[in-house]
């Protein structure tokens, strides 16, 4: 479910059902032309989908952060944190384009991100995988 398919008493009658948040990173640079920049957010919703469908009725999808800096990572632990206190129990951070080896966002339960995934799976389907960490997720 989208952000802006919710009202104040759907969610108040949802929040029990919708645990977990969903933060779209984008990972762009000012540098990219407007073809690439809609490419890149072609790209992104591709590998949301692979969560936002199966798993419908339980995750919220916020709006994107959308540029890669020096203070993403921080950022991004700011925001799972506040996410996690307006009532959500898990953050799950996903990526297209970026990359998260070696940055730390202690505050997510779940990073993702598809050009990480792609350097190191072999012939696991991406879709499976991400299923599973996320079921996996709601097990602990």
């Amino acid at each position: 479910m989208k952000f802006s398919e919710m009202n104040q008493d759907s969610w108040a009658e949802l929040q029990l059902y919708l645990d977990t948040c969903l933060v779209p990173f984008t990972a762009m640079s000012g540098k990219l032309s407007p073809v690439e920049a809609t490419e890149a957010l072609e790209r992104l919703r591709d590998f949301l989908d692979m969560v936002e469908i199966p798993f419908k009725g339980r995750i919220m999808t916020y709006p994107a952060y959308h540029y890669s800096s020096t203070e993403m990572s921080m950022t991004l632990n700011t925001l799972s944190a506040e996410l996690k206190a307006s009532g959500f129990k898990y953050v799950v951070i996903m990526t297209a384009d970026g990359s998260f080896e070696g940055v730390e966002i202690s505050n997510a339960d779940l990073i993702l991100s598809h050009k990480d995934l792609l350097q190191n799976m072999e012939n696991k389907s991406i879709a499976q995988y991400v299923g599973e960490c996320i079921r996996n997720l709601w097990k602990k």
